[in-house]
């Protein structure tokens, strides 16, 4: 099989943007339910909004040319294109770092990360953090799609990584993600363990998706029974997404490839709920150009579907007990984030470990960059 690497620029006919803010102009919005309100789903008044900005105001083409000044490229890995980005920083021996999204996110996520993680001199930091950066887009999501066939669970999707990172020349490089991502960076240090260097992973790892046991729960601090309390909360009141994403993927993407109202509203919906502040909007604490650039893609790929499969019928595997790689990792949890680390150290080697418990949501890399930064570059300035 061929191991070609590709150039790559994102190129949506004119004929597709049209289409999008035709189809948007001829939104069908359903009638409000009592109050209008977030607990039932997105409010009609706020995706009225919403639609209006997107068909307007919102401007595609200078957010495709502002895309498009990035290194893009696809490689071909068992069947499956892989796009990625790929920026070299100019500093010489840079730490070749990957860095992988989640759902509902895409590559767009670490726009922000790239500048002061390539080139940390001009941003007040020391040129010897630099990094190279590799950013790929999961198998099914954005450009990295069609998906070729099913079986793409994070340990597949790491041994892709190793694959693409080999690929690329590289022998020594660090890992980083989120959600998604932060299942995919652990399984690449277990795929190529003398490879990777550290891991380094933002969200919920060691989320406690079972009932803890007495020994546990006595064992937990106040900040740690309060993530408890919230993990409940969430497979009492949203565990339906991810149902019907493992379950129905199929079903859904017939309705939301089809409607850009139904696309953004379901995307959307978890831009506010997993943001913080939760009762911000999503646009006061995510650019609402972000945020519709992120829903254009999936948009224009028709990507509602294989990403909710590759993403979440891995479900199949929660609970699946993992031996450790042994290489060095590092976690950071925000606000919103339910992790607690003797759950993570059973399958991982913490180095590091950061609670901020007064700001950040799920989506760390657009609402707290900044922190984000300072944490990737200090855990992994050791393992240099």
């Amino acid at each position: 099989m061929s191991a070609e690497i590709l150039p790559f620029r994102i190129d949506i006919p004119t004929s597709s943007v049209d289409d999008l803010k035709r189809r948007l102009g001829a939104t069908r919005f359903p009638p409000a339910l009592p109050g209008d309100d977030w607990p039932a789903g997105v409010p009609v008044s706020y995706l009225h909004r919403l639609v209006g900005y997107w068909a307007e105001e919102f401007d595609w083409t200078a957010q495709q040319a502002a895309l498009n000044t990035l290194p893009q490229f696809t490689t071909v890995i068992e069947g499956q294109t892989i796009h990625f980005l790929h920026i070299r920083s100019k500093v010489d021996g840079a730490l070749p770092l990957v860095l992988t999204h989640g759902w509902p996110g895409s590559f767009v996520e670490f726009v922000d990360l790239i500048g002061p993680l390539t080139d940390p001199k001009r941003h007040g930091r020391s040129a010897a953090d630099a990094f190279d950066l590799v950013i790929p887009s999961l198998p099914g999501f954005a450009f990295s799609s069609p998906v070729a066939e099913g079986g793409w669970d994070a340990a597949r999707i790491g041994r892709t990584w190793a694959t693409l990172m080999e690929r690329l020349g590289y022998d020594r490089y660090g890992v980083q993600g989120g959600d998604i991502g932060a299942a995919v960076s652990p399984e690449v240090a277990r795929a190529a363990p003398t490879h990777v260097v550290g891991v380094h992973v933002n969200g919920s790892m060691g989320m406690p998706l079972q009932a803890p046991t007495e020994a546990d729960l006595a064992s937990f601090t106040p900040l740690e029974l309060d993530r408890l309390a919230r993990v409940q909360t969430f497979m009492h009141e949203e565990y339906g997404y991810i149902a019907i994403q493992s379950t129905r993927p199929q079903t859904l993407a017939a309705g939301l490839v089809d409607s850009p109202a139904g696309q953004l509203a379901w995307i959307v919906d978890k831009f506010h709920k997993w943001t913080v502040p939760h009762e911000a909007l999503p646009e006061t604490v995510i650019p609402l150009d972000r945020i519709l650039t992120n829903v254009s893609i999936y948009w224009f790929t028709e990507t509602a579907g294989t990403a909710a499969y590759i993403g979440y019928a891995q479900h199949s595997a929660w609970g699946a007990t993992k031996k450790p790689s042994g290489v060095p990792t590092g976690v950071i949890m925000y606000a919103h984030d339910v992790g607690i680390r003797s759950y993570a150290e059973r399958e991982n080697t913490i180095t590091r470990w950061t609670d901020i418990t007064d700001r950040g949501g799920h989506f760390a890399a657009l609402e707290e960059p900044q922190l984000l930064i300072e944490d990737i570059t200090e855990f992994f300035r050791p393992l240099r």
